[in-house]
């Protein structure tokens, strides 16, 4: 795997930062009550796109250029405006100071996730699919459907509000390439994810199975897919970010991703 310097964590990072900048500018226009924005920082994003919501964040910032103490006050002036805590993605290769300045403004750890990345070979040919099952292209006219798998896969009692109809949007953005798995026709397994040209790689997202249907090595199946798209779209890497020890990392380090650092989203809250 290539060394994970600065410039490389700068991409890598870009899974994360991209799709939710898209989904605030999509937020914008479908769902304006929420007021949803994002901003330009330190040479990532701070994006905002509700309250309660798992997206919205800050995130590549200081990686391509020293992070100061100015950039975090912007940082905690957006999330004041939006009534909301100010959270913000830190890894490694961030410098000491950094991690120094945030201790000092009193934030605590949010979240603790591996990126994990995998070098995508122009030549290389996936496996075909299990007889028992059939991968296609999903066109926007799935998106609720697939968007109830995931739902249904990750809250089988029924998914919170903020977590509810993030999938959908997903299909409306430049770059998006979501995959469903069906078994007799039925639709039961899903996995998207988002194409970044500019940094070429391509964030897996958007992955889950109905409860009756694990264990039949359709999201196996799902990420070859997504790694064949890639490839064709002329990326260089794929990138996930999941939990440590959880069945997503498990999975796709069966297919020869590697762990290139864990990261931390650090979070403050805000007085009222």
């Amino acid at each position: 795997m290539q060394f994970v310097d600065k410039a490389f964590a700068r991409r890598l990072e870009s899974v994360e930062e991209m799709p939710q900048v898209f989904y605030a500018r999509a937020f914008q226009k479908t769902r304006p009550e929420i007021g949803a924005a994002e901003e330009e920082i330190c040479g990532g994003h701070m994006i905002f796109a509700g309250l309660g919501s798992p997206i919205g964040r800050a995130t590549g910032a200081g990686l391509d250029r020293p992070f100061t103490p100015e950039d975090l006050n912007r940082i905690e002036q957006f999330y004041r405006k939006h009534k909301a805590p100010s959270q913000v993605d830190l890894c490694p290769l961030h410098s000491p100071e950094v991690f120094e300045m945030f201790k000092e403004r009193g934030y605590a750890i949010a979240e603790l996730n591996n990126v994990l990345c995998r070098k995508l070979d122009g030549d290389e040919k996936f496996p075909a699919p299990p007889n028992h099952c059939t991968i296609r292209r999903s066109p926007p006219e799935e998106a609720e459907l697939t968007g109830s798998i995931v739902e249904t896969a990750f809250f089988p009692d029924g998914a919170p509000e903020p977590f509810r109809g993030l999938i959908a949007p997903l299909y409306q953005m430049q770059g998006a390439l979501a995959f469903v798995a069906t078994v007799g026709g039925k639709p039961v397994a899903c996995g998207a994810g988002l194409l970044i040209p500019q940094h070429k790689v391509y964030a897996l997202c958007g992955a889950g199975t109905l409860g009756d249907y694990r264990g039949r090595g359709l999201q196996t199946a799902l990420l070859r897919a997504r790694l064949a798209a890639a490839v064709a779209a002329g990326c260089e890497y794929a990138v996930v970010v999941t939990q440590g020890g959880s069945q997503s990392q498990r999975n796709v380090e069966r297919l020869g991703f590697r762990v290139a650092y864990s990261k931390v989203t650090v979070i403050k809250q805000f007085s009222s």
